[in-house]
């Protein structure tokens, strides 16, 4: 298989024919290239999205007809202009005037300048030039890339050699590649093809054959690079493909793609660096505080949060069945299913104790109990040991939190594509994880217990320290008494396969890998789709299915949606879970001072905190983007409006220097 190219693509974007324009056309007629010209921002962008040119032209010598750098950036925003080379037509400067810095047009998109000249011979060299250096570099790296696709895919053994025909690298239809000998000694017996005959035979390569040391020594030399493909990981592979467009790229080439190599050795791929956001404390406090496990133990304060595991619940007023709950709780979970549920009013009418009551009526809807094969009396008992263990005392981390995590998880698995993606496993899974998703929380961040040397940091060595707790308590507490074990009727593998997706999703609520949950989802799920738009959403959620993988990513970032969807809720529900979480983070910062452990974020400080602010930092670091992308797959019109309006609420506040939940003219009426 030989590489081959088709002619060179040119776009010309001049809004009036002059001599410069037909410079350009008459070097592109020259050189054998295909030419279009635009005239309008409008028709350029409608070519290129069409024809998908190589190099295009831009006219920069004239603002009055078109602003050239928009044009630059607005074709630099779409996907096929990564292989593109843009050239700015700049206009000729007098002897005596000083040349202008290329830095503006490299920052809008353009590769280079070229400084006005109606010569055909030299516009043509300058297009040959671009051709022999970029556009050439570019086509070997797309076509690198699309063997090495080819090579996972496949499902044939795969053979590849040189011109002479010896073999660079073997991959079986298991997935075996071998790279050449390793050693003088070992011999590799394979099928290959004997391009002298039509057949396949099977040849042994050796070092005992006569020509044995320099078939060693040039397959050696030659598979030095790729070695490791042997056992190599996907970033491997990308890196390999780097490396080898590197050797015959132009020097500005060679080092953007080293600057790629250095960001790709790095461990935190999907972690953002803030950047201009790094200024604003409530930013920077709320990452710190969220995303980290705390600094090193500064002090001999230890933090200890007391846990009941064997408390009497026979005091808790709960129903016997689901028809024994009382009119007025029954008339509120009338609308459980409704987005717009008041999970504070059943929180009052409950004497704080929601969640049993709401988990009743949600998995009956689900059929938890008939999956699991337990009766609604031991399920029951298990909601009322579960929500035992919340901390009442806590603003914000009680059952009322679990109950609305659980409500919003319910609402996404109604979601027609949802639904369609998932098995009543998933479902069962979803449902259970939201419940415990925050047992026994303490009301204090993974960073303060790390910093405090809590008991349980130390137990999950400062990593993912409550969500460890939660899982390993809410599996604790169920299994530990047969009056509420809901697993104990279920098969040994389905309740490894349940137990581990319940693991995985509560997991996933711990913020340090937010943004590696976000952009896999992102690029699994929602770029796929966006590709398959002409496909039905059967074949679409269908297609999803037969991919575990993907379950588990729609699995994770909907439980991470339902956690934090407190700024999707009505403005009046946002409002009122805004000032606990405030107040929660308050009482710690209070108790950081006094301990005398590291502030972890010192605008929660509830002499100085804005609310506002700190809303508007959540919202736009954690939230815009995840429901952005989750709202492109389950389709949530109603929740991203209700984000638009708190943020809005949000904005005036902060406008009005007002740092409390309402305006004070709002908390007097």
């Amino acid at each position: 298989m030989r590489l081959t190219q088709d002619p060179i693509q040119v776009l010309l974007i001049f809004a009036k024919e002059d001599n410069q324009s037909d410079g350009f056309w008459w070097a592109c007629d020259r050189a054998g290239y295909r030419c279009n010209i635009a005239r309008t921002p409008e028709s350029a962008l409608e070519c290129f999205l069409d024809k998908h040119q190589e190099i295009i032209v831009i006219d920069h010598r004239n603002s009055r007809y078109f602003d050239a750098e928009d044009i630059c950036r607005s074709i630099r925003a779409t996907k096929p202009s990564e292989h593109t080379v843009i050239l700015a037509v700049v206009p000729r400067t007098s002897v005596d005037q000083e040349e202008t810095s290329v830095l503006p047009l490299l920052n809008a998109g353009f590769n280079r300048q070229f400084m006005e000249n109606s010569s055909i011979t030299a516009c043509y060299n300058e297009l040959v030039q671009i051709e022999h250096g970029e556009v050439r570099s570019q086509f070997k790296l797309r076509a690198c890339n699309a063997v090495f696709m080819a090579l996972d895919h496949c499902q044939e053994a795969i053979e590849i050699t040189s011109e002479d025909h010896v073999i660079q690298l073997y991959k079986t239809h298991r997935d075996e590649k071998y790279t050449g000998d390793n050693s003088q000694s070992e011999t590799h017996s394979f099928k290959c093809k004997n391009r002298r005959k039509d057949s396949t035979d099977v040849k042994s390569i050796t070092s005992q054959s006569s020509d044995a040391p320099s078939l060693q020594t040039r397959r050696y030399s030659s598979m030095a690079r790729i070695h490791s493909m042997t056992i190599e990981a996907p970033i491997t592979k990308v890196i390999n493909i780097i490396n080898a467009a590197q050797e015959n790229s132009p020097i500005t080439v060679a080092e953007a793609l080293d600057r790629v190599l250095e960001i790709l050795r790095t461990t935190e791929l999907y972690s953002p660096q803030l950047g201009t956001k790094d200024e604003d404390p409530h930013t920077s406090d709320l990452v710190g505080g969220l995303m980290t496990d705390g600094l090193r133990r500064l002090s001999g304060n230890e933090y200890v949060f007391s846990k009941n595991m064997n408390l009497s619940h026979s005091h808790l007023s709960v129903p016997n069945s689901i028809s024994d709950v009382p009119p007025c709780i029954t008339q509120l979970l009338d609308n459980e299913e409704s987005w717009d549920f008041n999970i504070f009013e059943l929180e009052a009418v409950t004497n704080k104790r929601p969640l049993v009551y709401l988990g009743l009526k949600v998995f009956a809807r689900f059929g938890v109990s008939e999956f699991l094969s337990c009766s609604e009396a031991t399920l029951r008992a298990w909601l009322q040991v579960i929500e035992a263990n919340y901390h009442s005392s806590n603003s914000y981390h009680n059952s009322t939190h679990a109950a609305d995590v659980l409500h919003a998880t319910a609402f996404f698995l109604g979601k027609e594509r949802v639904k369609g993606s998932l098995d009543h496993l998933d479902e069962v899974a979803a449902l259970i994880a939201a419940t415990i998703h925050d047992v026994d929380h303490p009301g204090r961040t993974n960073s303060f217990l790390c910093n405090a040397g809590s008991e349980l940091a130390i137990l999950y060595n400062d990593t993912a320290v409550l969500e460890s707790h939660h899982t390993a308590l809410a599996f604790q507490l169920t299994t530990k008494d047969s009056k509420c074990n809901i697993f104990k009727n279920i098969d040994r593998n389905h309740y490894r396969t349940l137990r581990q997706a319940i693991i995985d999703m509560v997991l996933a609520t711990e913020m340090t890998k937010h943004f590696e949950h976000v952009n896999k989802f992102v690029n699994s799920i929602n770029k796929p789709m966006a590709c398959e738009e002409t496909s039905s959403d059967c074949e679409c959620t269908a297609n999803i299915k037969n991919f575990p993988d993907n379950q588990t990513l729609i699995k994770r970032m909907m439980i991470k949606c339902a956690d934090v969807a407190n700024p999707c809720r009505p403005l009046e529900l946002c409002i009122e879970w805004a000032g606990r979480i405030s107040e929660e983070y308050f009482a710690q910062t209070d108790e950081e001072k006094r301990q005398g452990l590291p502030v972890v974020m010192p605008v929660f400080d509830r002499n100085t905190c804005s609310i506002p602010k700190s809303q508007i930092s959540f919202i736009d670091y954690f939230i815009t983007d995840m429901f952005d992308a989750w709202d492109a797959f389950a389709h949530l019109p109603v929740l991203m409006q209700h984000l638009a309006n708190n943020y809005k609420h949000w904005k005036t506040l902060d406008e009005l220097k007002c740092k409390s939940l309402r305006l004070p003219s709002e908390n007097n009426n």
